[in-house]
């Protein structure tokens, strides 16, 4: 690809569970695929919120904002069911769960819009997941978009936007699914376990950690046999939208994948993150929504697999 993202996205997709109280981090270390007891204040955790069958029911970015507060971002169409499930299993936990999404901006930035932002600070790392604040401003590093640099921004509500050039939510969209990192949205709750999306190559799955919801299924996915299905970029010239069917030409009855998200891309078509039959992806002929749709151009994830590390 030679487009490149340069600018700042206001992300209204996005939505910020709040978890507040002393067993915060507790709670969500028994909720999650991520390791929050050991989250630092400059590093922030992508994690999976599962089913007892060990499917994905939402995904987040995680990160303190001090000792006992803890913001959850996710896709804002999913927020209201998994707010509501995981309150569920509070108990007697000290921490009160609630959607903080009126109460704090989150932006994107891409390309020169973040070294602009991050020139004065001279502590904030390089490495993806890494998380710095300044002031009221919380940034966390992302996975870039063919090799441009990317982050969130989060500050509360009455703070000043990032400057920098404005970037659509399309643009943005397309961004991420450039990066290989997928997010949960409604169209594809309960569908993937979280290596279908490459989450434990990723920083999404922390193997050492206790028990949460669905980590037997998880686990046994990771070290009994042979993943069979994984996430893969791909393009199309016709539209593409999540929960889309993909199929391989010489099978119209059965699926051999489904595209997680996608987004208009710069040269026209779709580019879409997909997740898929390891074999389907190594023959190479696969369809959009039936066996003679529009045909799919296949590409690995753009970083290594846990396995080829």
């Amino acid at each position: 690809m030679n487009i490149e993202l340069n600018g700042v996205a206001k992300l209204s997709n996005l939505g910020v569970i709040r978890a507040q109280g002393e067993d915060a981090a507790k709670f969500l270390q028994g909720q999650l695929t991520q390791d929050f007891l050991l989250l630092g204040q400059t590093e922030a955790r992508l994690a999976a919120f599962c089913s007892a069958k060990g499917r994905m029911q939402a995904s987040f970015i995680g990160f303190k904002r001090s000792p006992t507060e803890i913001l959850l971002l996710c896709s804002r169409d999913i927020l209201a069911a998994t707010l509501k499930r995981l309150s569920m299993f509070v108990l007697r936990a000290k921490v009160r769960l609630s959607d903080a999404s009126d109460l704090f901006l989150v932006y994107g930035l891409a390309g020169e819009a973040l070294k602009d932002t991050t020139e004065n600070i001279a502590y904030y790392a390089s490495s993806t997941w890494a998380k710095a604040d300044f002031d009221a401003i919380s940034l966390v590093n992302l996975y870039p978009a063919d090799g441009v640099a990317r982050a969130l921004w989060l500050a509360p509500m009455d703070t000043p936007a990032p400057a920098g050039p404005a970037l659509t939510p399309e643009q943005w969209a397309w961004g991420e699914v450039r990066s290989g990192i997928a997010t949960i949205t409604q169209p594809v709750v309960e569908i993937f376990v979280p290596q279908m999306l490459n989450y434990e190559s990723i920083g999404g799955v922390n193997f050492k950690k206790g028990c949460y919801p669905g980590q037997e299924v998880v686990a046994r996915s990771q070290f009994r046999g042979t993943l069979k299905r994984r996430a893969y970029l791909a393009h199309c010239k016709a539209p593409l939208s999540a929960g889309d069917a993909l199929f391989a030409t010489d099978d119209a009855t059965q699926p051999c994948g489904t595209v997680v998200q996608a987004a208009p891309a710069p040269l026209g078509g779709f580019d879409a993150l997909v997740s898929m039959q390891t074999s389907a992806f190594a023959a190479g002929s696969v369809h959009a929504t039936q066996s003679d749709g529009p045909m799919l151009t296949l590409s690995p994830a753009p970083y290594p697999l846990l396995a080829e590390i």
